[in-house]
């Protein structure tokens, strides 16, 4: 799964403070918001604190305030949010914004990165390059790139081919995703990865 960590450029925003007060310049602070569980390990927030902490190691009178576990935006939102300047910083699945930018789809496919040595080449190739380029388009510049390892798992029976899915309400990120769910028969549900584990136990 790609999940870039996203931020506005940092050259907007601070050509933006200059004709601040000095005593306002000082004092930086940008939102950094992301939907998975803050403080528990989780890789995707540990992505974004590590970045946080060595702004505040630097000591440059910058501070990123995170906000994890969907605290200040919605998942699904995160992506528009940072259109409209409601936040500074995201770590987001690209596909979430896949209805804005049909592009981003295609990252979340299954079987498009085989290892961690296979990510370090894409992340490289002209198919990156053309969604970092739409990413740029939007006033966004990537500051990380994280593949990280995911899988299919079912409440009452593996998922190992396609016929497996059919007549199974599964979840979905976003539309390209939905589709090749659709495709095996599955009735799709499109909610953030942060709901799926109580969606599976209501059933």
């Amino acid at each position: 799964m790609n999940c870039p960590s996203l931020a506005k450029s940092l050259t907007g925003l601070l050509v933006a403070a200059l004709p601040l007060t000095a005593a306002l310049a000082d004092s930086i602070t940008l939102k950094a918001s992301h939907q998975f569980p803050g403080g528990k390990g989780d890789v995707r927030d540990e992505m974004v604190q590590m970045i946080a902490r060595e702004v505040a190691a630097a000591n440059v009178d910058l501070t990123i305030k995170v906000f994890p576990g969907a605290s200040l935006v919605k998942a699904q939102d995160q992506w528009k949010a940072m259109q409209t300047g409601q936040i500074d910083m995201t770590s987001l699945p690209l596909d979430y914004a896949s209805g804005i930018h049909p592009q981003f789809g295609a990252t979340l496919m299954p079987g498009l990165v085989k290892n961690h040595e296979h990510a370090k080449r894409i992340n490289s190739s002209p198919f990156m390059q053309d969604i970092k380029a739409i990413i740029a388009q939007g006033g966004a510049h990537v500051l990380a790139d994280a593949w990280l390892a995911g899988g299919f798992a079912g409440k009452d029976k593996c998922i190992l081919k396609p016929e497996d899915a059919a007549g199974m309400k599964v979840r979905s990120a976003g539309a390209t995703f939905a589709q090749m769910w659709a495709g095996a028969g599955a009735s799709v549900v499109s909610i953030p990865s942060n709901e799926v584990y109580n969606a599976m136990q209501q059933g």
